[in-house]
């Protein structure tokens, strides 16, 4: 990105990018030519997507990579170095881009297998390039997916999809990903960016305290009945009716100029 401020500081296996104009932090996987995720890898990105989220002047934050691939997963030896306790607690990091407050996009292009897929369905968005592809492969090796793909692919493309592609390790063109709801955008190879970019300046013209209400009323939702979802929304949605987001959005809407947000 034009302009960006780089940090590795001893992250292993990426980088973080903060590009302070576009009100962007990236976090880029850097492990060239397949972008293995190591075990100290998680973690690290956990922390460093925390981060991004308490970093004021970043408005939304992506996820993506260097090179043809996104990441074709996991460092498969660090598995039996690792104790059972130790790997039964894996999904806690990939679970980060969820935690974030912020909206959180995956760019992806290439391989985007394991645990590099696992992270891409933690985040609110995914847009794709059309040299994506997607498996959750661990059934080849007698394991299965570890850190909550195959219950996050249950909840968004339902049962039989999810045993189609988890039970069989098969591969998912980036096409029929979007077909299905995997991913939101399927675009050319040369315009991931450029379609990545569109998304994060939509993004972040909105209310940002709006948006992470809603991200969190989602969220919450997801894992309760309908009726219980409804009160969380019309909770959230009362506190919001006092907020100054709120009356310069009403304000700027009968004025006809663009609202200048605040975030309070």
């Amino acid at each position: 990105m034009t302009g960006s401020v780089q940090t590795t500081e001893g992250y292993d296996g990426f980088r973080i990018e903060i590009d302070e104009a576009g009100q962007r932090g990236d976090i880029v996987l850097d492990r060239p030519p397949l972008n293995v995720i190591s075990m100290a890898q998680r973690a690290q990105m956990a922390e460093a997507l925390e981060r991004l989220d308490d970093t004021d002047g970043v408005r939304v934050i992506v996820l993506r990579s260097e090179g043809r691939h996104f990441s074709s997963g996991g460092d498969i030896g660090e598995f039996l170095q690792s104790s059972p306790e130790q790997v039964s607690r894996l999904a806690d990091h990939v679970m980060a881009p969820e935690r974030c407050r912020k909206p959180v996009v995956a760019a992806i292009r290439g391989y985007c297998f394991g645990v590099g897929f696992e992270f891409a369905l933690a985040c609110d968005f995914r847009v794709a390039s059309e040299s994506a592809v997607f498996a959750l492969p661990e059934q080849r090796i007698g394991m299965i997916p570890g850190s909550g793909g195959s219950i996050r692919l249950l909840h968004m493309i339902g049962m039989q999809r999810t045993k189609d592609l988890v039970m069989r390790s098969r591969r998912l063109p980036a096409r029929q990903a979007h077909q299905w709801g995997i991913i939101l955008d399927c675009v050319p190879d040369d315009e991931l960016e450029q379609a990545t970019a569109r998304l994060v300046d939509e993004l972040r013209t909105v209310s940002p305290l709006a948006q992470r209400t809603i991200k969190g009323v989602l969220t919450a939702a997801q894992d309760a009945p309908v009726h219980v979802g409804i009160e969380l929304e019309g909770q959230a949605y009362g506190r919001l009716r006092t907020s100054h987001d709120f009356r310069e959005g009403v304000q700027s809407f009968y004025e006809k100029r663009s609202p200048r947000f605040t975030g309070t």
